[in-house]
C-alpha cells in the first residue's frame, strides 16, 4: 500500500507545529522554517554546481544542519514533544568559520562591493546567501515577538550567510571568473 502525501488537514490555512499546536500557515514561525527549507533546496543546487569534493561534503553537512534548524523552528516551545529533535552545536559554527578562513586565505582583499554573477555557480551561491539572510531576518522577527528561538540558530544562520558569500567569491576564483566590482554612479 502506498503512502498518501496529502492529508487535507491544511486545506483551511492552518498547520500543526511539532507538539500539536495549530497555527495559521502565515505565522512567522512557519515562514521562518519554510524559508529554511527553501534555503536547503538552494544549498542542494549550489552543491550540484560545485565540483569540489570537500565543499560538497561540507554543503551536505549544512543541509543536515538546516533540517536541524527547521525542526527546532517547527517545535512549539511551550509543549513537550515525543520526538527526539537534534541540536546544533558550537562546533557546527566553528566548522563554517574554519572553512571561511581557509577560503579567505586564497582570495584577494575585497576593495569594493561585488555584483553577483559571472557564472551560474557563483550566482546560485549569492541567491542562497540572500535566502539565508531572509531566514535570519525572520528568526530575528520571532525573537522580537518574544517567540522562543535557540540562540545558536541565529548564530548559525548568520555565519552560514557569511560562508555562502565567501564561497561565491572562492568559486569564482576557482573557475577563473573575474569578480564584478560595483561601480556606483556619481
Amino acid at each position: 500500500m502506498s503512502f498518501k502525501i496529502y492529508t487535507k488537514t491544511g486545506d483551511k490555512g492552518k498547520t500543526s507545529l511539532i507538539g500539536g499546536t495549530k497555527v495559521p500557515k502565515s505565522h512567522i514561525r512557519i515562514d521562518a522554517y519554510g524559508t529554511i527549507d527553501e534555503l536547503n533546496s538552494y544549498i542542494g543546487l549550489v552543491n550540484d554546481y560545485i565540483a569540489d569534493q570537500d565543499t560538497n561534503n561540507l554543503l551536505k553537512e549544512v543541509q543536515d544542519r538546516l533540517f536541524t534548524v527547521g525542526s527546532a523552528l517547527a517545535c512549539d516551545p511551550d509543549k513537550e514533544t515525543k520526538m527526539k529533535i537534534p541540536d546544533l552545536h558550537e562546533a557546527d559554527i566553528t566548522l563554517l568559520e574554519n572553512s571561511i578562513d581557509k577560503m579567505n586565505e586564497e582570495l584577494p582583499v575585497m576593495k569594493s562591493f561585488i555584483l553577483p554573477g559571472g557564472h551560474v555557480a557563483v550566482s546560485t551561491c549569492h541567491i542562497a546567501r540572500c535566502v539565508c539572510r531572509r531566514a535570519e531576518r525572520l528568526c530575528v522577527g520571532m525573537q522580537e515577538q518574544d517567540l522562543f528561538i535557540e540562540p545558536l540558530v541565529l548564530k548559525y544562520i548568520n555565519r552560514l550567510s557569511d560562508y555562502l558569500f565567501v564561497l561565491a567569491r572562492w568559486e569564482a576564483q576557482r573557475l577563473g571568473v573575474a569578480e564584478i566590482p560595483w561601480r556606483p554612479r556619481v
